[in-house]
């Protein structure tokens, strides 16, 4: 535990934003799968206004809502 502390921060690691490389179609297919099989019922996903910001982060808006197919 003490070597976490002066554990030195990899700062290159930080800048290269990974989720850059991460396409939000495959994102919200794989949150409307999991939130589908969590429920029971189909969910869709939709992402937008996605910000990255430093240190690997991102911020967006999502919204899952319940996919209405009036066959069912």
């Amino acid at each position: 535990m003490a070597n976490e502390k002066n554990k030195p921060l990899d700062v290159d690691k930080l800048l290269k934003n990974k989720l850059k490389s991460v396409n939000i179609g495959d994102l919200e297919n794989g949150i409307a799968k999991v939130i589908s099989e969590l429920v029971g019922e189909d969910y869709k996903c939709n992402i937008n206004d996605v910000k990255y910001t430093m240190f690997s982060g991102a911020d967006f808006h999502m919204k899952v809502e319940l996919t209405y197919n009036p066959n069912d």
